[in-house]
């Protein structure tokens, strides 16, 4: 269990921060903008279930706890060793990735096929889970990109990339079932 007594340490005044394995690395790191981004998303989870209810705001918190998995995933590198630590490190895992396109399929099934790309609006949930889709995509971008220079879980990069993909078909949800949706018109505005 995590027990905070404090919030501040003043151990991150000089611009660094310890990550789960107590190694100290600059503040701007591409790991920590990695899981710096990932609560971001978390984030705007909170500001879009402000307009959800029921089912929905049930999937959208498991969300969020995934994405603290997610985040105590990434901060700590170094997965060769995993079963020299004191603890076991927690990992993303491949269910979780299932998990997440079970209920894509399962949204996915109310709606018509797409004529036109969605423009973000419509309903206020809407609204926001365009936003929650936009700050994930750049979380699994900086993800991909730490992947390309350190070691980081297959698994993490995969829910990223199949979270952006759940908050876009969960928004045509929160359309009407896509019948509000605000479709692009190619050129609409040319003179």
């Amino acid at each position: 269990m995590v027990v905070l007594s404090k919030i501040y340490t003043r151990t991150g005044d000089a611009g660094t921060t310890a990550l789960g394995n107590g190694v100290r690395v600059p503040k701007t790191s591409p790991r920590v903008e990695a899981y710096g981004t990932v609560d971001e998303a978390n984030a705007t989870i909170g500001m879009a279930r402000l307009h959800a209810g029921g089912e929905m705001d049930a999937l959208l918190a498991a969300i969020q706890n995934d994405l603290f998995d997610l985040g105590a995933d990434l901060c700590r590198p170094d997965m060769a060793k995993d079963a020299e630590a004191e603890y076991p490190p927690l990992r993303m895992t491949a269910g979780q990735v299932d998990r997440l396109e079970a209920e894509i399929d399962a949204m996915n099934e109310a709606l018509e096929p797409l004529r036109s790309f969605v423009l973000p609006g419509g309903s206020a949930l809407s609204s926001h889970l365009h936003l929650c889709r936009t700050v994930t995509r750049r979380a699994e971008r900086l993800c991909v990109a730490l992947a390309g220079t350190e070691d980081v879980n297959e698994a993490a990069v995969r829910y990223l990339n199949r979270l952006s993909d759940w908050f876009f078909v969960a928004s045509r949800i929160a359309n009407d079932d896509g019948r509000a949706d605000v479709l692009w018109v190619p050129g609409a505005n040319r003179t």
